[in-house]
């Protein structure tokens, strides 16, 4: 190796996580290629698309997870069964769940039924997020 690609090499090498990330979208704006798609056994390299309508667009959630932050001990018996009406669990089991709070309670739901079941939550008493 020439002296030239060693002192690139070792750059590299000292760079943070944060500098290397920059540098690759870098390099993929400089020579309009996507450096995301590779093989365990060789790079594949495609051209970045012209259309550049699509960078300025942000792509919406589509999975929600809902999450039981605080329960009220003067409201716990209302979000029990609240809690047992969405997760389908046993006595016992949403018990343990209400009372390890902040705890998720449904993951990966579309944004209509998170709000549903936060609304469900919340009027039961209890505190919650949607992440």
């Amino acid at each position: 190796m020439n002296t030239k690609i060693t002192n690139i090499i070792e750059d590299l090498k000292a760079l943070t996580l944060l500098e290397a990330a920059e540098l690759v979208k870098q390099i993929e704006e400089t020579f309009d290629i996507d450096a995301s798609i590779a093989s365990q056994s060789q790079a594949i390299v495609m051209p970045a698309t012209t259309d550049n309508s699509n960078k300025n667009e942000i792509e919406e959630k589509t999975e929600f997870d809902i999450i039981l932050e605080e329960v009220p001990a003067a409201k716990k018996i209302a979000i029990l069964k609240v809690v047992r009406s969405i997760t389908g669990l046993g006595l016992k089991e949403a018990k343990a769940l209400v009372e390890s709070a902040p705890k998720i309670i449904k993951d990966n739901t579309t944004k209509e039924n998170s709000e549903e079941i936060k609304k469900q939550l919340e009027e039961a008493g209890a505190k919650v997020s949607i992440k």
